[in-house]
């Protein structure tokens, strides 16, 4: 049931994204995202300080009280997040109003009853109906994220599996895990299809699903379906505002996955949204314009045709643009975009428009994804996003250029036909039960032309076959979903740039040693420790630190390693300098034939750890967009490329670590190319 206060915290999440408008233009000028919040009065403060101690010391006797109930143990985080939202909100102040005193005091009187009754070899929430929040602990860094799920009344075990949709939210500067949590006890949302789960993400606070919260999307997603029975053929991703270019970005990268797609207003691409929208002039750098190619919903619009969508946008709304330029983008593949239109409407649903967005999206659920599509369209810049349905890139001619596969399943003939465009290395994957042909007979492929025989399939029905050009030709590899390179080339989840390390688990490590120079070392502990700050900030974590003597081979093998220092400083810098493309020493920064000095530069880096490759070693980086492109969402895309030498003679401002003498990308074996990949 909707509250008043549900109501209000609705309406602050879906403000427009232009807050102060011009005034978020100005570099030297940032306001902090998040505000400062309100004072506490000190009884309260003191209650709450009470209340947070008090769960952790349940929260710390559970594992002796559960130990052998290891099922029971797992559900921690489904109590740790009520811990976790109360501390931060007090620690760092982040209560923005009064009303969200009672509502921290509320959520920890929640977390004691969760408490209590997993003691007693309970946990009632996860067969509950309704509205219930839930928790997962999240791969990347160790932190517990929330999310909240509307169940349906007629769940119950052994039912058969439930269309399930994904609600991305809007725009919230104060979006703390207070207000996310209370929100979602309280408020089903916009939609509340019938008989269908509604997953509600919080995306680690004022993040429009991408870099980690794109990774917290599928590890909620598969905590979810833990508990409750999930169709896989009957998922919607829809959202509105900031959460419409949650969905936008969802809908064109991961198409084959839906059911159907519902944007919602948001933004669809970074360039011409943020000269209409925020009256911003843009100067990117030549490699941070090619990195809007990463998440940009218009340069893969030729994926639509892989799933059925619907946008809307209210008439008067400026972010009526994102839908806008996607029709305009689909035109040009082919494609008419269905787009409702609520007519003399600004930022919201009108509710004759909704409702035919209801009858429209419920139709398409009800049908349902077709798994195994005869004919895939795919375009992709990057192996960050490499699938589509039965086809499967393994490597690339040029990463940021556009690659691009139309296939097609030809039954009757026995026969794939794929053409390809910037393509290396392919696999087509059937899982089981999906392969299309007669088991008896040998199939083919026609790849580019090229007429090549496919390998039997498993009597389970599933099947793979692999392929990799060699100069023109094309020649069959052992089969593998992933291609296992034996040499260093770019790989699916090893491809750069810098941020991509921060989409799976990952390690800072301290220097303990002299640094080559004291001003660089001054730099490195200065970007450090704003690194762990933004971290918990922006996305809602407490980083994983390490010195460099406390790694252990355990780490190394399960974190992507953040080494902070030079070769003098870190120890495991000094291990792996020599195989790093980038020399640098006390006389010297080397890249190729270029040469900068040591004591005013200063290299950042991302490279396959000579230590594990199937890891990332970044150097002296943490994500790479700053203060100023948290004032919008569309500006949150990567700063740097795979590599940089960044100038620290030149301050340090809210757009970037330094001055930045050079940048660029490695080539598809990792190498430095001439140009750095312009």
């Amino acid at each position: 049931m909707k509250t008043r206060f549900a109501a209000v915290l609705l309406a602050a999440m879906l403000l427009p994204a232009w807050a102060d408008g011009p005034k978020d233009n100005i570099p030297e000028s940032v306001r902090p995202i998040p505000p400062p919040g309100i004072a506490v009065p000190e009884k309260d403060a003191a209650e709450l300080r009470d209340g947070i101690a008090d769960l952790q010391k349940q929260l710390a006797a559970l594992p002796a009280a559960l130990k052998a109930k290891p099922h029971l143990l797992e559900l921690t985080p489904d109590i740790e997040i009520f811990h976790k939202a109360v501390r931060y909100a007090l620690d760092y102040n982040e209560f923005f109003k009064p009303s969200e005193i009672v509502s921290a005091k509320a959520l920890l009187q929640e977390g004691a009853a969760r408490a209590a009754a997993l003691r007693a070899g309970n946990a009632p929430w996860t067969n509950a109906t309704g509205l219930v929040a839930r928790g997962f602990r999240s791969r990347i860094d160790g932190s517990v994220q929330p999310y909240g799920v509307v169940i349906p009344t007629n769940v119950c075990p052994g039912c058969a599996p439930f269309r399930t949709d994904f609600w991305f939210h809007g725009r919230g500067e104060v979006l703390s895990e207070v207000n996310f949590l209370t929100d979602r006890m309280k408020n089903p949302g916009q939609f509340t299809p019938p008989g269908a789960i509604v997953l509600h993400l919080y995306n680690r606070y004022c993040n429009p699903a991408r870099f980690a919260g794109e990774t917290d999307v599928f590890e909620a997603f598969e905590h979810l379906q833990k508990s409750w029975p999930v169709d896989p053929d009957r998922v919607v991703v829809r959202g509105f505002s900031m959460g419409g270019a949650s969905t936008w970005g969802f809908t064109t990268h991961h198409a084959w996955r839906w059911a159907a797609a519902q944007p919602g207003a948001g933004f669809s691409e970074t360039a011409e949204f943020l000269k209409v929208f925020q009256d911003e002039t843009l100067k990117p750098a030549w490699w941070e314009q090619k990195l809007w190619r990463l998440y940009d919903a218009t340069g893969h619009a030729l994926n639509l045709f892989n799933v059925p969508t619907v946008a809307y946008s209210g008439e008067d709304d400026r972010q009526k643009q994102a839908a806008d330029i996607m029709e305009k983008y689909c035109a040009k593949e082919g494609l008419k975009l269905t787009h409702i239109v609520g007519p003399k409407t600004g930022h919201k649903f009108e509710p004759g428009a909704k409702a035919e967005v209801e009858r429209r999206i419920d139709a398409l659920a009800a049908k349902g994804r077709n798994p195994v599509p005869k004919q895939v369209k795919f375009t992709t810049f990057t192996l960050r996003y490499n699938r589509m349905f039965w086809v499967v890139l393994d490597g690339l001619e040029q990463h940021w250029e556009r690659a691009r596969v139309d296939a097609e399943i030809a039954a009757d003939a026995g026969e794939i036909r794929a053409q390809t465009k910037g393509v290396t290395a392919i696999t087509f994957h059937f899982e089981p039960g999906q392969y299309p042909f007669d088991l008896t007979r040998r199939a083919r492929v026609m790849l580019d032309g090229e007429k090549l025989e496919l390998p039997a399939a498993q009597t389970d029905r599933s099947f793979n076959a692999s392929f990799r050009k060699e100069g023109r030709s094309w020649k069959a590899v052992d089969s593998s979903f992933v291609i296992r390179h034996s040499s260093l080339s770019k790989r699916p989840g090893l491809q750069g740039p810098i941020d991509d390390a921060f989409m799976d688990s990952f390690l800072f490590v301290t220097p303990t040693g002299t640094p080559v120079n004291a001003k660089v070392g001054a730099w490195v502990t200065s970007e450090q420790q704003r690194a762990v700050k933004e971290w918990r900030r922006q996305f809602r974590g407490d980083a994983r630190v390490k010195t460099d003597r406390e790694v252990t081979d355990a780490d190394i093998a399960a974190h992507n390693l953040v080494l902070w220092g030079d070769p003098d400083s870190n120890l495991l810098l000094k291990r792996i300098s020599d195989r790093l493309p980038i020399a640098w020493d006390g006389s010297q920064v080397r890249v190729g034939k270029a040469s900068y000095s040591p004591a005013s530069h200063v290299p950042v880096l991302v490279y396959p750890n000579p230590l594990n490759p199937n890891r990332y070693v970044v150097v002296n980086s943490s994500f790479t967009y700053r203060e100023y492109d948290y004032l919008n969402n569309a500006r949150q895309t990567p700063k740097l490329p795979d590599w940089a030498i960044v100038d620290i003679s030149k301050p340090v401002t809210s757009r970037a670590p330094g001055g930045i003498a050079n940048a660029g990308f490695f080539g598809e074996r990792w190498e430095l190319t001439p140009g750095g990949g312009r």
